[in-house]
C-alpha cells in the first residue's frame, strides 16, 4: 500500500510535525527571551539545561509507559500537554519561572519524542518499508515552519503570547485531529514485551550507538536554541535575520530526509553516515570563520544536510535491538542522544562564556567527527 494511503502513517507524520513545529517556534524566539530577562550567555545556558533536565528525566519513565500503555496514546496525552506548556513560556513573568517553565516544555517535548519513535518504528515495520527517515523529515518541517513563524511574528510586531498560542491553537488542533482518532486503530502494534517497570540505560552496542547520536543530537540542540543568537553576534544580523538561522537547517534537514530512504537503500548506513558527518563538519566550520550572514546561513544549511539521515538510522537500529523491547531501546538510546540535543545548548552557553560563542561551536565540529569514526556501529545486522 503507498504511504499516502495509510491512515496510521498520516497519524505519526502528525506527531512528529507537531512535536518539530512547537519546538522550533520556542528556537525561533529565543533572543526575545534573552533580551527580555537580560540574559547573558551563562544565565541563558542555565535556563537551557533546565529544559534538557526535564527531557532526559522523561525518557525512561516514557520507555516504560510506551510499553504499558503503547506508544500511540502516549503520544497523544504528551502532545496535549506539550502544547499547553509552550504556552506556559510565554506567560513567565520572570527567569526563575521560565526556568520551571522549561523544566515542564522538555518533559513532554522528551516523554512525546521517546513515543512517537516508538509509534513510528511499529508503523515502519507494519509497512514493510523503510519510513523513518520521513517521519523526521516531518519533524524537521515542523520545526522550519516554527523558526519561519519566529521570523514573521517579529516582523509583524507581534508578542511572545499571542504568537505561541497561536501556533499551540492551530497546529495542535491539525494534528491532534489526525493522530487521535488512529491511535485506538494502532493497538495492536502498539504494545510489545513485557513490559517490565525498568531504568533503560544503554548498554554495550546500543551504548555506543546512542554516542553516535549525542554526537549529532547536541549540534541540532545547540542550532535551535544559538543559531539565533549566533547570527546576532557573528554578523551583527537584526532578530528578523536572526530567525533564519534554524529556519536554513531544518529546511534542508527536510529535504535530505525526505530522501533519506533512498540514500541509506543505495549506500549503506555506515557510508552514509560517515558522508553525513563529515558535511555537518563542513558546515560548522564555515560558520566559525566567516563574518558573512549569507555565509553563516550557508553553513547552518550544510549542517542540516548532514544530521538529516543519522538520528533515524539511531532509532531504527535501536527498535530492532534483540536484547531490550523497542519502548526501552529507543528511551535508553534517547537518554544518550536527545539527552545530547537538550544538554548541547547549555554547554554552549557555558563554553562561550568561557571562551565566546564562535570557539565554542569547535565543540560541535570535534563531535561530528566523532561521529565519523562510530559510524561503523549502524551497520545493518540483520
Amino acid at each position: 500500500m503507498p504511504l499516502w494511503r495509510d491512515r496510521l502513517w498520516y497519524a505519526v507524520v502528525a506527531a512528529f510535525a507537531l512535536n518539530g513545529l512547537l519546538f522550533g517556534v520556542w528556537a525561533s524566539r529565543v533572543p526575545a527571551f534573552k533580551q527580555r530577562f537580560d540574559l547573558d550567555p551563562g544565565a541563558l545556558g542555565l535556563l537551557l539545561l533546565a529544559l534538557a533536565a526535564g527531557a532526559i528525566v522523561s525518557f525512561p519513565l516514557a520507555g516504560v509507559l510506551s510499553e504499558r500503555w503503547g506508544a500511540d496514546r502516549l503520544t497523544v496525552r504528551c502532545a496535549w500537554g506539550y502544547c499547553a506548556a509552550l504556552i506556559l513560556l510565554a506567560v513567565a513573568p520572570s527567569a526563575i519561572t521560565l526556568g520551571v517553565a522549561l523544566f515542564v516544555f522538555g518533559a513532554l517535548h522528551g516523554a512525546m519524542d521517546v513515543a512517537m519513535n516508538g509509534w513510528g518504528a511499529r508503523v515502519e515495520e507494519r509497512l514493510g518499508q523503510n519510513t523513518m527517515s520521513i517521519f523526521h523529515a516531518m519533524f524537521s518541517l515542523g520545526a522550519g515552519i516554527g523558526a519561519a513563524s519566529g521570523y514573521f511574528s517579529v516582523m509583524l510586531g507581534y508578542d511572545l503570547l499571542p504568537h505561541f498560542s497561536a501556533v499551540a491553537l492551530v497546529g495542535g488542533t491539525l494534528a491532534l485531529g489526525t493522530m487521535t482518532p488512529m491511535q485506538e486503530h494502532s493497538m495492536g502494534i502498539a504494545k510489545t514485551g513485557d513490559a517490565k517497570p525498568l531504568i533503560a540505560l544503554p548498554t554495550g552496542p546500543l551504548f555506543l550507538i546512542g554516542l553516535i547520536a549525542f554526537s549529532v543530537s547536541m549540534g541540532e540542540g545547540a542550532m535551535a536554541d544559538w543559531s539565533a543568537v549566533f547570527l546576532r553576534i557573528a554578523t551583527k544580523a537584526d532578530e528578523a535575520q536572526a530567525a533564519l538561522g534554524y529556519a536554513a537547517f531544518s529546511t534542508t534537514m527536510v529535504l535530505v530526509r525526505l530522501l533519506g530512504g533512498r540514500l541509506i537503500d543505495r549506500f549503506g548506513p555506515v557510508a552514509t553516515t560517515r558522508t553525513s558527518a563529515a558535511a555537518a563538519f563542513s558546515g560548522l566550520m564555515i560558520a566559525v570563520i566567516s563574518d558573512s550572514i549569507t555565509l553563516v546561513l550557508t553553513g547552518f544549511a550544510l549542517v542540516g544536510m548532514g544530521y538529516a539521515v543519522i538520528m533515524p538510522l539511531v532509532f531504527s537500529r535501536a527498535a530492532r535491538d534483540d536484547q531490550m523491547a523497542p519502548g526501552p531501546a529507543i528511551a535508553a538510546v534517547a537518554t544518550l542522544g536527545y539527552g545530547g540535543m537538550l544538554l548541547g545548548p547549555p554547554i554552549i552557553g557555558f563554553v562561550a562564556q568561557a571562551t565566546g560563542l564562535r570557539l565554542s561551536f569547535l565543540v560541535l565540529a570535534g563531535l561530528a567527527l566523532l561521529a565519523v569514526l562510530l559510524a561503523p556501529k549502524l551497520r545493518d545486522t540483520r
